[in-house]
């Protein structure tokens, strides 16, 4: 029998992160000066994780995401892919900043990775430097070089969408995504986590993104696809592909079969969610395989999380999590939790 939720929604996909560390600072994302990092103690060893995956597999778990923070900066992360190909799911994914991808994409590649998508909200060196406070540009663009060479294609390439910041970039990322043979996907500026400089006022929405490519392109084409994919994907005249992930003003809670686990092992139901299950401690207390899956079944059929959809209807003038709340629980961080 299916595990299913009180809408009806099965559990098929898992993001896992990592590591909550990154070495990039993006604007929508890690703004601030200074964070709680979590106990390097508390962190899920690859033998935890896949121990984990086992559990969630079993329940219907059947494609993998690997994110973090900036995942390549765990050490040795293709022993942990390679322990993951060999179990029987469909998709095994992972997002990327791109900065050490070049001296990984084959090992990673070589040990059984489907897919790798890379963040890229800029072409232009100085507006990175502004955005990310990295002058390392070249290094993602070389990144993204070396993956297509190993034979991840193609690439997806998620550009989140700031009005007066990238939004003037649409049409080149589309026909630098042809080029390097990636579908760019735009994403809609969030409001979950770190977002502490987010207003409404900065949202491109998905239909002023579709105009504006309309505009230079010609007709644009909804493929149509069925599936719960966040990305609703077009077709340009020319063939192109590209996505747009409308979280902000056309929420797909409906459709949500994704679950989250921190790197420190806490289960989070949604991507606004405050509070999640923490799997780490039953785990680390002699927990049996039955009995993490038992838990694993009871939560997901009790959740009722529409995180995305409760957001639209509020007042969104200011941004989900206060700062000082941030400070004080990491859990809330985006970068700790996983896009």
């Amino acid at each position: 029998m299916n595990l299913v939720d009180r809408f009806g929604r099965p559990l098929r996909s898992l993001r896992i992160s990592v590591t909550d560390r990154c070495n990039l600072r993006c604007q929508y994302c890690m703004p601030e000066p200074e964070y709680v990092w979590l106990p390097r103690e508390d962190v899920l060893s690859f033998e935890e994780i896949s121990t984990l995956s086992d559990a969630f597999i079993a329940e219907g778990v059947d494609r993998i995401r690997i994110t973090g923070g900036e995942p390549l900066l765990r050490r040795q992360l293709p022993v942990l892919i390679e322990s993951l190909a060999a179990k029987p799911i469909a998709d095994i994914a992972l997002t990327t900043n791109g900065l050490l991808l070049k001296a990984n994409a084959g090992r990673l590649r070589r040990a059984g990775l489907h897919r790798v998508t890379v963040s890229l909200d800029t072409l232009q060196r100085d507006r990175f430097r502004a955005l990310t406070g990295s002058s390392d540009h070249d290094a993602v663009l070389a990144g993204i070089d070396a993956a297509a060479t190993a034979g991840f294609a193609p690439l997806k390439l998620d550009t989140v969408v700031i009005r007066g910041v990238n939004d003037d970039e649409l049409v080149a990322l589309i026909e630098f995504g042809r080029r390097v043979n990636a579908e760019v996907r735009f994403i809609e500026y969030m409001d979950v986590g770190g977002a502490t400089r987010w207003s409404p006022a900065s949202v491109v929405p998905r239909a002023e993104m579709l105009e504006t490519l309309t505009r230079h392109f010609g007709a644009v084409i909804p493929i149509g696809e069925q599936g719960s994919a966040p990305a609703e994907r077009f077709l340009l005249p020319d063939g192109t592909t590209f996505g747009i992930i409308a979280s902000t003003t056309q929420p797909f809670c409906n459709e949500c079969d994704r679950a989250r686990l921190t790197a420190d092992g806490v289960w989070l139901l949604c991507l606004y969610a405050t509070a999640g299950t923490d799997l780490r401690r039953p785990l680390r207390a002699g927990a049996t395989p039955e009995e993490v899956r038992h838990l694993i079944r009871t939560v997901w059929s009790l959740r009722a999380d529409r995180g995305a959809e409760e957001r639209l209807g509020l007042d969104r003038q200011t941004t989900l999590i206060p700062l000082r709340a941030l400070k004080k629980d990491a859990h809330l961080e985006m970068h700790t939790r996983g896009g």
